[in-house]
């Protein structure tokens, strides 16, 4: 029981306090792929530890029976202080049950944004199949409109898509590093991530971790994208063609160089941000680990001390 309520405590902390202290960490933007996978990693511990609190109340079910020597009814006690408490077996049972639905609910938040998200490009595929042309030299496709946008569509029907608008307005540079910023996009399924942290903020709408997530690592991603452009092309002209894309909307399912984001983006590219340093990418790693690892110390915490305890020797 002890364990169960430390974990359910730890997921209510870092649901609520996660996004203050990760919003405050000014390192994300000098290493986006750090901070997705930082966010990631709060995501997965929140969701973990609550796992891990339903099997607490679950192990162990079983009670010594009178034929055990009081060694073992003194491990078997000890057990059940950290774990099961007086609740048992109810509390097995509530443990199972949780542990069911909350796979269940999140599993088919998951599979319903993946499926529909797949939907969506098989549908904006077939349409670009009747309206667009596809240009060899660019390896992409141009659909007639006069407002100057650009996006990708990931998954099977990957590609490119950009208007005559962002044709005639982006300089052959700049077309270069608009193209550049969506092909990072289709490397790095880029689109996976942003998916799956809306199906979980779907699936627990109000979790304060949970929708700062879905908004920061879709900002993060962009930062990704602008990244591996400016790598291969001048960061003015990167800057330059994010002006130009601002107001451009971007299709549902898909991800594009313009949007909401794009002028803070332009400030990022004109004013770029020295490299995080060696050392503090090596405490940003660790502290992805610590939350990955303390749920499971949590978790594992009174199994450790009654094996150590001194009236149950135990050998792990």
């Amino acid at each position: 029981m002890t364990a169960a309520l430390a974990l359910l405590a730890y997921a209510i902390t870092l649901g609520l306090m996660g996004p203050r202290l990760l919003e405050r960490s000014a390192w994300t933007d000098r290493a986006p792929r750090l901070g997705v996978l930082a966010w990631q990693a709060a995501t997965v511990s929140v969701l973990g530890a609550l796992v891990l609190a339903g099997f607490a109340l679950v192990v162990p079910i079983g009670r010594a029976s009178h034929g055990l020597s009081h060694l073992i009814h003194a491990c078997q006690t000890m057990l059940q202080s950290g774990y099961g408490g007086v609740i048992q077996p109810v509390g097995a049972y509530l443990g199972l049950g949780s542990v069911s639905a909350l796979t269940l609910w999140t599993g088919g938040h998951v599979a319903f944004a993946l499926l529909s998200t797949a939907r969506h490009r098989r549908r904006h595929a077939e349409m670009l199949a009747v309206l667009a042309h596809r240009r060899a030299d660019l390896d992409a496709f141009v659909v007639q409109h006069d407002q100057p946008m650009a996006y990708c569509l990931g998954g099977r029907h990957r590609c490119v898509v950009l208007t005559t608008g962002a044709l005639e307005r982006l300089p052959d540079e700049q077309l270069a590093a608009v193209l550049a910023h969506e092909r990072a996009h289709l490397r790095g399924r880029h689109d996976l991530a942003v998916n799956l942290s809306l199906a979980v903020d779907r699936a627990f709408p109000g979790v304060p971790l949970f929708s700062r997530a879905c908004g920061e690592i879709s900002r993060l991603v962009e930062l990704l994208a602008d990244d591996a452009a400016a790598h291969r092309h001048d960061r003015v002209s990167v800057a330059a063609a994010l002006v130009t894309l601002a107001d451009g909307g971007v299709p549902s399912a898909a991800l594009g160089a313009g949007g909401q984001t794009a002028v803070v983006r332009v400030r990022r590219m004109l004013a770029p941000q020295r490299p995080l340093p060696r050392a503090a990418r090596l405490a940003a790693h660790l502290g992805v680990a610590l939350l990955i690892a303390v749920p499971v110390a949590i978790a594992a915490n009174p199994a450790v001390l009654a094996v150590l305890a001194e009236h149950c020797h135990l050998s792990l």
